[in-house]
């Protein structure tokens, strides 16, 4: 994928007349990197944008085939060179200004289709932007595409809309889920940016299994109103970049109180819009870090990255405390997560279907009745997603 990657950029590089002598490497670029670039005049956002549409052009539907992809938003190049316009004219907004982000397909847009991954979706253009979505463009993000992910949040890390995503550094292994489009699209480069959601490690996981920095911020920090939900007492928004700054960055962009989301008035006072400056590297000096025994063992290619990084905390003066669970915890601790997940779900799916089209389900028992329906695949490659629908039922 690198020889590819260099090969798009030198060639946009040298056809573009929105570059001068220098290029920027997608595959290593931070937000900084990128801002810096902008400043010297070497790069527009336009020209950025240009740059991650052609990679996506080179690596979803060619090449290795990723389908991170549900949709792009058509409008990205010219949203791109009105930032331009203005920060010649004005200077930037912030340092998200002209950066193309990609969002997981839960994520309200007004202008275009939130489907959660699904063909009961497809189409289905919200009302509004979710909150932190509007904070992100008033910033002057921009909107490159919507993601694909797991169905309405849940496993497998496939939807009936958008199919299953490969793992761009090993195409045979998973992205994880369920915000493994937008894991995926942040390792290939498709944007420096992109939004997951996490319930129960659905940012976490495609951060790990992709090879990015992903955060599941505490809990009421980010407005979840406008997202699709899969169970409100978990469910949060979150960023994720391929580097710790980027996270910090884009955590600040989105945060405060939303009087639709109850949750952030826990955030009330706490909450900053510049995570970081608390990026220090003596940071960890004192700290004790809890690390759960229980659930190493399983691979050892994985415990060794682990005792690695536990080593570099302890040498950068960390204490880590092993912790150990009651093996009764342990056992039963996805009906726990279930028992509270499942009826969320079928209570506040129904909400949220309430701000849709009249042509689209309206309660857990239509969805039901729509997938019994959707019993073979199309030509465009939508197809059932029976792993997924059969939690419905349940």
């Amino acid at each position: 994928m690198k020889r590819v990657a260099f090969l798009i950029l030198i060639s946009l590089a040298t056809s573009c007349p929105v570059f001068g002598a220098k290029t920027i490497d997608l595959d290593s670029a931070t937000i900084a990197d990128i801002n810096a670039a902008f400043k010297a005049g070497t790069l527009t956002a336009e020209g950025l944008v240009q740059l991650c549409l052609a990679r996506i052009r080179s690596y979803d539907r060619e090449g290795p085939s990723l389908h991170a992809v549900i949709t792009l938003n058509p409008k990205a190049i010219e949203t791109a060179r009105e930032l331009d316009a203005e920060r010649k004219a004005k200077g930037p907004r912030s340092a998200l200004h002209g950066i193309p982000v990609v969002l997981k397909d839960n994520y309200n847009t007004a202008d275009l289709p939130t489907t959660g991954g699904s063909v009961l979706l497809e189409g289905s253009i919200p009302p509004a932007d979710a909150f932190v979505v509007k904070k992100l463009r008033g910033a002057g993000a921009i909107i490159l595409a919507k993601m694909n992910m797991s169905e309405f949040a849940s496993p497998p890390s496939q939807s009936s809309l958008g199919g299953q995503s490969l793992n761009p550094h090993d195409l045979r292994r998973t992205p994880a889920g369920s915000s493994g489009g937008t894991g995926v699209a942040v390792a290939a480069a498709y944007a420096p940016l992109g939004l997951g959601t996490d319930t129960g490690g659905s940012i976490r996981g495609p951060s790990t299994a992709n090879g990015i920095v992903g955060l599941k911020p505490t809990h009421g920090l980010l407005s979840r109103s406008g997202i699709i939900p899969l169970s409100l007492t978990f469910d949060t928004g979150g960023p994720m970049a391929r580097s710790v700054n980027d996270v910090a960055v884009a955590l600040g962009a989105m945060t405060g109180i939303d009087p639709a989301d109850a949750a952030t008035q826990k955030s009330e006072g706490k909450f900053s819009a510049d995570y970081t400056k608390d990026l220090k590297v003596d940071a960890l000096k004192g700290a004790r870090i809890g690390i759960a025994r229980d659930f190493l063992g399983a691979d050892p290619d994985v415990d060794w990255v682990i005792e690695a990084s536990l080593a570099a905390m302890r040498n950068s003066g960390a204490t880590i405390v092993d912790v150990r669970f009651p093996k009764w915890l342990l056992d039963s601790k996805l009906e726990f997560y279930n028992a509270i997940r499942m009826p969320e779900f079928a209570a506040q799916i129904k909400d949220y279907l309430a701000t849709v089209g009249p042509e689209y389900p309206k309660t857990i028992q239509d969805m039901i009745d729509q997938t019994n329906r959707f019993t073979a695949p199309r030509a465009d490659g939508a197809r059932p997603n029976p792993s997924r629908w059969t939690l419905f039922k349940r």
